[in-house]
């Protein structure tokens, strides 16, 4: 029985929401599926990923085989990696800790990044947000300036009385 990693579509049409399984590859897409490994949510920015690290790498090493999706998103949350740091201490090229310091120091690491990314998509919204609110002022600072009407009248009754007063004198 060939197992796949693969993802589970759920979600209404055009909001997918993805659990990412570990299923017969006989089964359809969304049937019978083995093991719930975690979800994927595309919606979101940057896209939220919960998995089980330690479930998916079980699931590799008995012999699954990932989707190109899922490969790219076990890649992201560290799960071929850990994999391929398992090898690593089977062949004694290093001991369990050091696979355990290496995988949280890559992990602290993938965690900065995507809060930098975060935090720079944050300022880019922010950033928009004032710029709309600037130009929304400038458009109805021209719509106020163009419905207010001009003093012309005051200014022609002045030069009648300044005729006057010309002829007075």
């Amino acid at each position: 029985m060939p197992v796949k990693i693969r993802l589970q579509r759920h979600g209404k049409k055009g909001k997918p929401f993805y659990w990412i399984v570990a299923a017969d590859s006989r089964s359809k897409r969304d049937g019978k599926y083995l093991d719930k490994i975690g979800t994927y949510n595309p919606n979101t920015n940057p896209a939220t990923i919960n998995l089980d690290v330690d479930s998916a790498v079980q699931w590799l090493e008995n012999g699954a085989q990932p989707t190109d999706t899922a490969r790219a998103i076990l890649g992201y949350k560290g799960a071929m990696l850990k994999r391929h740091l398992k090898g690593g201490v089977k062949k004694g090229a290093f001991t369990e800790e050091q696979m355990e310091e290496k995988f949280n120091a890559w992990l602290e690491e993938k965690e900065g990044k995507i809060a930098n990314k975060a935090s720079g998509l944050s300022k880019e919204e922010d950033k928009k947000a004032a710029e709309a609110l600037a130009a929304e002022k400038a458009v109805n600072e021209a719509r106020i300036a163009a419905n207010t009407p001009e003093p012309e009248a005051p200014a022609e009754e002045e030069a009648p009385a300044a005729e006057a007063s010309s002829e007075e004198e």
